[in-house]
């Protein structure tokens, strides 16, 4: 089944390839929409620049959100599920398409779109960046051209029919969701499910990561998201010691003491880390400065140094076992 014509879009054609079913879909912000295309340049072999379908999974973009062309809203909101159409749209539709790309080659290739960038428009974001980090795409950005888009639409789900990934939500999304993500975090530690609470804390911090980054450092926007951020890295830490990733609690722990040197419950989780793999004088240390800075906790640091000095010593008696009983010669030798 094959029919062309224009769409009620100036620059834009459509030929349906393969009829779909149902009603036309009702976009909104925030629906998900789900669909494979192909991108061909407009020349004599039909170049594909890009193809979802090597991926192997479909693409998914939010309406709304940047990272896609607004054209594509247009040419989806005129198919129905199951429907193959392919589109050609002149120049005027398609001078973004590098920047959209980039984002969604980034997407597939399971790296954050948003990563790296200023909080500024596209345009701007090419200006600081003067590429776009794949040689095609530079190509497109110089020489803007007509493109043919084979689309195959599958489903539009609403706003409410979804988990949002933590890139595609907006601010205040992002702000809504981390007390919740919070609040999942520690009922999955009262079950004793560490890795699962783990995931949760650390989700939570990405949404918060991601909106710091549009915060200048050190200023009132950027420090109260600071305040959010550091008990959810102390919950995950704790999380880490309880399923033995101690040097994953050093590397974590260590970043926030860089910002926070005053904070004692991150040195007491870090002196429990460099305990656990046998830094002596490292946990002295910081059980010494937990102590200093919050004497409530003197008798929790008097406790763990206790159980540090005993481990040590019985290490110290199995180290001096092990290695004589190396330089002993064998009897009736």
């Amino acid at each position: 089944m094959e029919e062309t014509y224009l769409l009620n879009v100036e620059g834009v054609r459509k030929k349906i390839l393969h009829g779909g079913h149902g009603e036309l879909p009702k976009l909104q912000d925030g629906s998900k929409i789900t669909f494979h295309f192909q991108t061909l340049k407009d020349d004599f072999e039909r170049t594909v620049i890009d193809d979802s379908r090597e991926a192997g999974i479909p693409m998914e973009i939010i309406v709304g959100k940047m990272f896609k062309l607004e054209i594509w809203e247009t040419l989806l909101s005129s198919m129905r599920a199951g429907e193959v159409a392919e589109f050609w749209c002149d120049t005027i539709h398609t001078g973004m398409y590098a920047l959209v790309s980039r984002g969604m080659r980034r997407i597939a290739e399971g790296r954050d779109p948003l990563e790296g960038q200023k909080h500024r428009c596209g345009m701007g974001n090419m200006f600081d960046y003067h590429s776009t980090g794949y040689d095609d795409l530079d190509e497109l950005q110089r020489t803007p051209q007509p493109l043919i888009f084979i689309m195959e639409l599958f489903r539009v789900e609403e706003p409410s029919a979804y988990k949002r990934d933590t890139w595609a939500m907006s601010k205040e999304e992002k702000l809504a969701a981390v007390p919740v993500l919070h609040s999942e975090g520690n009922r999955l530690v009262l079950s004793k499910e560490f890795g699962q609470a783990a995931a949760k804390y650390q989700e939570a911090v990405i949404c918060l990561r991601n909106l710091q980054a549009k915060e200048k450092p050190w200023e009132d926007g950027w420090l109260k998201l600071e305040s959010l951020v550091t008990p959810l890295v102390l919950n995950y830490c704790q999380c880490q010691l309880e399923l033995g990733e101690y040097y994953e609690v050093l590397e974590h722990t260590t970043e926030l003491l860089q910002k926070h040197n005053d904070n004692a419950k991150a040195y007491f989780k870090r002196a429990k880390a460099h305990a656990a793999v046998w830094n002596e004088r490292e946990a002295r240390e910081d059980f010494l400065r937990v102590a200093h800075l919050d004497p409530s906790m003197a008798a929790a640091v008097k406790k763990e140094l206790k159980q540090l000095g005993e481990r040590m010593r019985k290490k110290h008696v199995e180290d001096q076992k092990r290695y004589r009983g190396l330089f002993q010669p064998p009897r009736g030798g």
